[in-house]
């Protein structure tokens, strides 16, 4: 994983006085952290003006919340090949702009990441240009074909920190079986978009709504098919497994029920299906239409509850950013696809604030629970771990338009909403890599 492109500050820093929100460590209440050279000395209740001595810069955050940096696991962007969809820079200012300090990045990209040295351009260039740490996921197949496989032990001695076929799920059960067994070799975690190729063929949920607007519909049952097909998979080979977006209430059963089995697996969800529904999608909304598609309101209470019981383990954005000249067109004919990282942290302050989501359990699957899954030393607040944090204001109103956004793409599903809650300092290896004025 590769950090922001400048060196870590060398001056040491104590920021006092937070509200401090760190559940893997345990601290919740009054605080701060101590920082020096990018690492933190200290972090909790003891770190106070008065504690830290003369030698530390203090910075007083009165009335704000300090969190660990956020790690997103699903972000897409188009460098190499796509640049007007997004560079690692672009994406990095919107990720800074939300609180985010680790990007993991898909391989979706021209070329496709599926061999060592495509690795390494993306970490050369994430080092080069992005303001956050960057990390790739590489190919589970050459190409995203679904035909061969990658060399999987080379993409992770290169830095990849799992496989993945991004936007595809892999549909040969075969293959995918060899690619678990040679995954588990390499203790490589193995990630799946979760839909049945063939029965999602459709371009939103499968609903009276649906029908009403003349739209073809992807059922529920095309993501718990190959949900419950890959968890077998699970059980044949021991890999970890970790379902990228879940979006219905049938694939929450299917993974409560393989957890009871003590299988290795996890999952996400992204903040849009914990936000908005199929009715978001309104007359023709080509911003809303993404994949897997928006469920009912049914399946989003289900999600937020499974978030809130622990049964999904991470919130991601789904950062899929789109030209306009793919998104404003019919319906039917527009791509897939939302951008996210501008806006993960305030929609999903959203449901603590309206649907009464612990903001422990929302930190935790934005930070600490996205680091234990990709074996990561950052997302946490304790001595000895990098100084990678946010400080938020949760009750700060704004509104999402085109001028505030970060990302190069302007495709989010939460245009002209209001957000409550947002990130004012994002602090990577000790480095200030955006403010927004206090």
């Amino acid at each position: 994983m590769i950090g922001p492109s400048s060196q870590p500050a060398s001056s040491r820093r104590a920021y006092v006085n937070a509200d401090i929100v760190a559940p893997a460590q345990g601290l919740s209440g009054r605080g701060g952290v101590l920082i020096e050279d990018g690492w933190i000395l200290a972090a909790g209740p003891k770190v106070t003006r008065e504690t830290v001595g003369s030698g530390a810069a203090v910075i007083d955050c009165a009335g704000l919340t300090l969190i660990p940096g956020l790690i997103d696991m699903r972000v897409f962007t188009g460098e190499p090949g796509t640049e007007y969809r997004e560079t690692l820079a672009s994406a990095s200012e919107a990720a800074a702009a939300g609180g985010v300090t680790t990007m993991i990045v898909m391989p979706n990209t021209l070329p496709v990441i599926d061999d060592a040295a495509i690795v390494d351009f993306i970490l050369r260039r994430a080092r080069d240009t992005a303001l956050v740490r960057v990390a790739p996921m590489a190919a589970i197949t050459k190409g995203l074909a679904g035909e061969a496989m990658t060399e999987i032990g080379a993409l992770k001695e290169a830095g990849a920190v799992a496989v993945t076929d991004g936007t595809r799920g892999v549909a040969s059960a075969n293959l995918l079986r060899r690619a678990m067994t040679y995954a588990g070799d390499f203790d490589m975690l193995v990630v799946q978009h979760v839909e049945e190729p063939t029965l999602a063929t459709g371009v939103m949920n499968a609903s009276e709504i649906a029908g009403r607007l003349g739209l073809a519909g992807i059922p529920a049952m095309a993501e718990v098919i190959m949900l419950e097909r890959d968890l077998r998979l699970v059980e044949l080979t021991g890999a970890r497994y970790h379902a990228a977006q879940i979006s219905c209430r049938h694939s929450l059963e299917v993974m409560r029920a393989a957890k009871a089995r003590g299988l290795p697996v996890t999952c996400g969800v992204s903040i849009h299906h914990l936000s908005l529904n199929e009715n978001d999608i309104g007359a023709y909304r080509t911003f809303a239409k993404l994949s897997p598609p928006l469920r009912g309101e049914d399946d989003r209470r289900a999600l937020v509850e499974g978030l809130a019981d622990g049964t999904i383990d991470v919130i991601v954005s789904g950062h899929d950013p789109q030209s306009a000249d793919t998104k404003r067109l019919p319906f039917a004919e527009a791509a897939f696809g939302a951008i996210g990282l501008d806006t993960m942290l305030s929609a999903a302050l959203g449901l603590y604030h309206n649907e009464n989501m612990p903001l422990a359990r929302l930190i935790e699957a934005m930070s600490s629970k996205p680091a234990e899954i990709l074996r990561l030393d950052t997302g946490r607040l304790e001595a000895g771990a990098p100084a990678d944090f946010a400080l938020v204001y949760l009750t700060r109103s704004w509104t999402v338009e085109d001028e505030v956004l970060r990302s190069r793409s302007k495709n989010s599903p939460f245009e002209h909403r209001t957000l409550e809650g947002r990130a004012v300092e994002t602090v990577v290896a000790g480095r200030s890599v955006y403010t927004y004025p206090r």
